[in-house]
């Protein structure tokens, strides 16, 4: 699997609009602003593949990105306050139909901020991956926002909290400085040749 690659296919505001699923997908699912758009460019070497904003509730859509026979899929961020309870059921129902449209996902890309406990949010996220038993893989972003003692202290905590899952699954990354870019790619494109 080439992230070199990757280049943006479609986008989709309803889940009426979403394809039918023709290829393995791995989809990045997580909290606004916890970095997916981040992630997504710093896997493919690109600045500017999936927008970036400072803002939470950028992305609103389900945004398509393709390599080879491989779909790289960046869900709308969920639990961002800051929006009407229209957008936010409109989200909701958007990812609701993503996911049990019967898609071939080969992996969810789990995205939490390492600096702070799971959410509500994320412990809903995190429950429905579980009932579901679609393969996942927890990556803390913004890792290096933490000196030494709290990465120790904070993936201590994550490692404990998700003891159901190999140590492997659960990756410290860092958009700015690449850490767990390698293990996460070797993760998916294992995933995505299953």
């Amino acid at each position: 699997m080439n992230f070199r690659t990757v280049e943006f296919e479609a986008a989709f505001g309803t889940a009426a609009q979403l394809p039918r699923s023709s290829c393995p997908e791995i989809a990045f699912s997580g909290r606004s602003n916890v970095g997916k758009s981040s992630l997504l460019n710093r896997l493919c070497a690109r600045k500017a593949l999936a927008r970036v904003s400072a803002k939470p509730g950028k992305t609103v859509t389900v945004n398509f990105f393709r390599t080879g026979n491989v779909r790289l899929v960046d869900l709308p961020g969920y639990g961002y306050a800051k929006v009407s309870k229209s957008e936010k059921r409109r989200w909701a129902e958007l990812l609701e139909g993503y996911f049990q449209s019967g898609r071939d996902i080969r992996l969810v890309v789990q995205l939490l901020d390492m600096r702070h406990a799971p959410s509500a949010d994320d412990e809903t996220m995190l429950a429905f991956l579980r009932e579901t038993g679609l393969p996942y893989v927890v990556v803390l972003t913004k890792c290096d926002k933490l000196n030494k003692t709290e990465y120790a202290e904070r993936l201590a905590a994550f490692r404990a909290y998700f003891q159901d899952l190999p140590a492997e699954r659960v990756l410290p990354f860092s958009a700015v400085r690449g850490e767990g870019a390698d293990a996460l790619m070797t993760l998916i494109a294992q995933s995505a040749e299953k």
